[in-house]
């Protein structure tokens, strides 16, 4: 019990020490945000910054959950994560074509949100239908249901709001151009650190998030007389099954005597089993009604501050245009979407590699990293961390740079963020080929006491996230911005939408990190398959730099 109440204690004193550390970068960027950049930037990050706080709470948990609730593969976990990925990112597209259709953003913004808090509700109510070791199928169908809401609600909000940021620089920039080509400049280079504000108020409640479910999960465990540990789950399971076999049958013993309070007796092994998988599952559920508040309280923040959001700029008929006109702006159009597709083929193989932090690195957490200590979901919260301690500095050294004229283009920021992204899987093959690390299903067959002789420490995680935050600070934000720069004025939305769809494909394959980490004899062959995309993906980007920095312009 002590060591029980030694493990909750660290974890929030590791979130209060997180805290101490971002409050004083949250109020930098509330104080930059009401100088430098136009109303309604707060008031759209905050909207944002709940939503993704609900969202968050999720996603850290979902994968590993989706394995101790049902009792499937962390394969068949991957692949309905990876889906609902997908789909989270690709039905921003119909979302902004309605938005853009109905020219009711905001209506389209707080429909979203209402339908993503139904997903979350019935998330959380802790249903096992009678036996927690065996979840009847419809209850997983029920699930991946409300899975289904939140993306649709998600697609409904996200691009959509992100068009609305885009909108608000355009509208500053106009203003601005009414003062001079000076102050014109001044507006201009200030679009992307304004989508990097508005991108750290998304982190804000990533940061916190990742604690949510696990301090709930250790909380019920606790209320019910055991101690958590990650790998109880699937051999619970495993047992309940009928399948548990070799060394994982004297691993169960062990580790479920050394999860009761107070030194207890386990007794029945299937009851134990029985009852330790729905008290762990059930406190997950429960956090999800965290993420249903959430959404609401983003809805009323919305609500609240949405007169000082612009509105889309409708298409209005010109008077007279020549015809040497129209073929110019339809040649001119042609060019941004070229150039906008060719940034999307690249970002499609950052996003396959940098979500792997909830999966292969979410498994990699579980059973290759001491997280005995921390739970190894909450070492998702060190990728929003950083962002949060890292964007003013990044902020400063292109703001320097540009002052001195050698100003970094969109398009060269997003060829380096590959190679730092590569840098992190170059880092992760080094310490599987020092450890020695094989598949991840030959090392769960391991004995505990060797499984535990090899495992890496925390540290190993906070610098792969690192690289990984660096990497998305020079791709995720400035895409956005790159975006609102080319997208054609009465395409807003919808070219949110297709950079929200090119997130999308990169997700759907995000589930073969886990099948390769599990399936390849070494692990680093694994992180090798991603530093390569990585690599390859800067290349192609470096060759096009030239004709985007052109077309940009």
């Amino acid at each position: 019990m002590l060591q029980d109440l030694w493990n909750n204690n660290r974890m929030v004193a590791m979130l209060l020490a997180i805290l101490v550390v971002v409050v004083p970068f949250l109020v930098y960027y509330v104080i930059e945000a009401k100088r430098k950049h136009p109303k309604g930037l707060i008031s759209a990050a905050l909207s944002n910054m709940g939503e993704r706080f609900g969202y968050y709470i999720m996603n850290a948990v979902l994968l590993l959950f989706l394995c101790s609730k049902f009792g499937i593969s962390d394969d068949a976990a991957g692949w309905i994560y990876a889906v609902f990925y997908f789909l989270i990112y690709v039905l921003s597209l119909p979302g902004g074509m309605v938005a853009d259709k109905l020219q009711n953003f905001k209506g389209t913004i707080m429909a979203g949100l209402i339908v993503m808090a139904t997903g979350y509700i019935i998330l959380s109510v802790p249903v096992f239908g009678g036996n927690p070791g065996a979840v009847p199928t419809w209850i997983l169908v029920l699930t991946c249901f409300a899975l289904l809401l939140i993306a649709a609600g998600n697609g409904l909000f996200k691009g959509n709001l992100q068009a609305i940021v885009g909108q608000m620089y355009d509208n500053y920039e106009a203003e601005a151009a009414k003062k001079g080509p000076e102050e014109l400049a001044i507006a201009k280079s200030r679009r992307d650190s304004g989508f990097q504000i508005f991108y750290v108020f998304i982190n804000i409640g990533g940061v916190i998030a990742p604690f949510v479910a696990p301090l709930l999960r250790s909380a019920m465990l606790k209320l019910d007389g055991f101690i958590y540990n990650a790998d109880l789950p699937r051999l619970c399971h495993g047992f309940l099954s009928g399948t548990l076999k070799g060394d994982d049958m004297e691993n169960l013993n062990t580790l479920a005597q050394s999860s009761i309070i107070d030194g207890g007796q386990v007794g029945d092994i299937a009851t134990f089993c029985t009852s330790y998988l729905e008290s762990f599952n059930t406190g997950v559920h429960y956090s999800f009604i965290a993420s249903a508040l959430a959404m609401l309280i983003s809805f009323f923040i919305f609500v609240a501050t949405r007169k000082a959001l612009p509105n889309p700029i409708k298409k209005v008929k010109e008077a007279t245009v020549s015809k040497e006109q129209v073929t110019a702006d339809a040649k001119e159009i042609r060019q941004r979407m070229y150039a906008l597709f060719a940034v999307l083929g690249v970002a499609v193989f950052f996003w396959f590699s940098f979500h792997q932090n909830g999966q292969s690195l979410s498994v990699f957490a579980r059973d290759f990293c001491n997280t005995s200590s921390i739970a190894p979901e909450i070492w998702q919260c060190i990728n929003p961390f950083f962002v949060i301690v890292l964007t003013p500095i990044i902020m400063m050294i292109f703001g320097a740079l540009a002052h001195k004229g050698k100003e970094i283009s969109t398009p060269r920021k997003i060829a380096l963020g590959m190679f730092v992204a590569a840098c992190a899987y170059l880092f992760l093959i080094a310490i599987a080929a020092t450890n020695g690390y094989p598949s991840g299903e030959e090392f769960k067959s391991l004995p505990e006491a060797m499984k535990d002789s090899i495992k890496a420490g925390p540290w190993v995680l906070i610098v792969t996230y690192f690289f990984l935050t660096v990497a998305e600070l020079f791709i995720s934000p400035l895409g956005l911005s790159f975006v609102s720069k080319i997208a054609p004025t009465h395409l807003q939305g919808i070219c949110q939408g297709l950079w929200l769809c090119a997130t999308a494909i990169g997700n759907l394959f995000i589930a073969l990190g886990v099948t390769m980490l599990n399936k390849f004899p070494h692990q680093w062959q694994c992180w090798a398959v991603f530093a390569a995309f990585c690599l390859i993906s800067m290349c192609v980007m470096l060759g096009m730099v030239k004709w985007l920095e052109k077309v940009t312009k």
